[in-house]
């Protein structure tokens, strides 16, 4: 049986509003990190959602820069793809442009996948350089204090798409993930390693997400197929900030007799049963 998870959505009109609520939730992740440990170990991911949160987060005209404790952050990255880091498809070169470029992170606390190697030798590598950075021996492995996903419309996460390889891959902190319904290769952090995380955050908006959310979250678990649903965190808590257009489909758990308010939040428990085989 999957590991019980109580879920959390928080869900805003709009994806703009939606950004703002997610840079409040990085800086408050990475202050909370520091004042229980004196530093911050992140993951995060690519996306448009993502871009528009990293910008806001650089804008020196918004509240969230000066609150940022630069100086103790070390930032990883969920996944990327074989391409080098000046190309446009890189996650890591998005994050550069939106945020990295105009902040005052220390280059030696910026950890990116390099996706212009060998797929398989960038996983090796990354995960040496994890196990260093961790102080990790051959058989430990890391706990990220903060770890931001988003999902496809397929209802993959990370690089962990549908009936690949990657899904299966329970001793390894990253890996190379052949994706043969995109001819391609990727690099991932592996899904124990994500679920051992202090927090895991969906980040998710647009028209496009209401129907694979719905079934991600509701739906019977059968993650070969929709892998998003392999992301239970060991703390038993997950998260997800969602506009209206991607949550229009999840239910609303208020009474009849109280307002429709415009920003709400609502909880339900992952407990599904594994899909039934023929």
């Amino acid at each position: 049986m999957p590991r019980r998870v109580v879920v959390t959505y928080k869900v805003w009109p709009t994806a703009a509003e939606m950004a703002e609520a997610a840079v409040e939730e990085f800086v408050s992740a990475v202050n909370k990190a520091v004042e229980a440990r004196g530093v911050a170990r992140v993951a995060i991911s690519g996306g448009t959602t993502p871009q528009v949160t990293y910008a806001l987060l650089a804008d020196r005209a918004k509240p969230y820069f000066a609150r940022m404790p630069w100086e103790k952050l070390h930032l990883f990255w969920v996944d990327e793809r074989t391409v080098p880091p000046d190309n446009k498809d890189s996650n890591y070169g998005m994050t550069k442009r939106a945020m990295l470029d105009h902040v005052p992170l220390p280059a030696s606390q910026v950890h990116r996948m390099e996706g212009e190697l060998e797929p398989v030798t960038a996983a090796q590598r990354y995960e040496e350089l994890i196990r260093r950075e961790f102080g990790l021996d051959r058989n430990g492995s890391p706990v990220f204090d903060f770890v931001q996903l988003g999902m496809g419309d397929d209802g993959h996460t990370a690089s962990l798409f549908p009936h690949t390889q990657a899904l299966h891959e329970l001793g390894k902190i990253v890996v190379a993930n052949h994706v043969p319904q995109m001819n391609t290769w990727r690099i991932t952090l592996t899904w124990p390693v994500i679920n051992q995380a202090r927090e895991v955050s969906f980040w998710i908006e647009g028209p496009k997400k209401p129907a694979i959310l719905r079934e991600v979250l509701l739906g019977a678990y059968d993650p070969e197929s929709k892998p998003s649903q392999l992301i239970r965190p060991e703390n038993g808590e997950l998260g997800f900030l969602l506009d209206a257009e991607a949550a229009a489909q999840l239910p609303r758990t208020i009474s009849d007799e109280e307002p429709e308010e415009e920003i709400y939040s609502a909880t339900l428990e992952l407990n599904q049963s594994a899909k039934a085989k023929a």
